[in-house]
């Protein structure tokens, strides 16, 4: 039996992670199940290590194991138990930080096909973690809301996240975006929610 998935995506700042940690700290309080986080974010500069910092001071109190995973999603399986509530904490710097792994001196975002494999490998491992987990949760940011790049890499970094976006909502139980700090449900257990 797989375990339930939410997607939860929303502008930066919105609140998505903070609502993530705190669907599934009630969720592992009440089944007495392991807390997992893993993080895509690469401390590439002072902003993204004081980000990286804070998230962890914000889940000191609970006991999250985190795995730090910025590529190759799949290799945290091993560390998956039955039972566990993982977070997923972003897509979006997952697919940047895969879409600029080099391969024979060029990026995959430069290559036919790359990022097609990577993509089927994330969803295959989705599912694989899923059928370990009691509950899945993937925070992704939303930036379809703005004005299409005259750039053409961010054009296909957005397309990706457009791609990858519809697909694990398909997959999802609870589809919900953010918005300043409140939740906003497209998709309830299954059910398309119509407004």
């Amino acid at each position: 039996m797989c375990g339930k998935l939410t997607f939860i995506s929303g502008g930066v700042r919105s609140g998505k992670s903070a609502y993530a940690e705190a669907m599934l700290v009630k969720g592992a309080t009440t089944a007495k199940g392991r807390l997992i986080y893993i993080a895509s974010g690469r401390p590439v500069d002072d902003e993204m290590q004081h980000r990286i910092e804070k998230h962890k001071q914000d889940r000191a109190e609970q006991a999250w194991i985190t795995i730090e995973q910025p590529t190759n999603l799949y290799e945290v399986l091993p560390f998956i138990q039955q039972n566990d509530f993982v977070l997923w904490d972003c897509l979006t710097t997952w697919l940047a930080n895969e879409l600029y792994t080099e391969h024979d001196g060029r990026f995959c975002i430069q290559l036919d096909g790359c990022m097609e494999k990577k993509a089927k490998q994330m969803l295959g491992t989705v599912d694989l973690i899923r059928s370990k987990s009691a509950h899945l949760v993937i925070v992704s940011n939303e930036v379809l809301d703005e004005f299409p790049s005259t750039y053409d890499e961010t054009r296909k970094y957005s397309e990706w996240i457009g791609r990858l976006h519809q697909k694990l909502v398909a997959l999802s139980d609870n589809a919900v975006e953010m918005d300043y700090g409140l939740p906003q449900y497209w998709k309830r257990e299954g059910e398309v929610v119509v407004r």
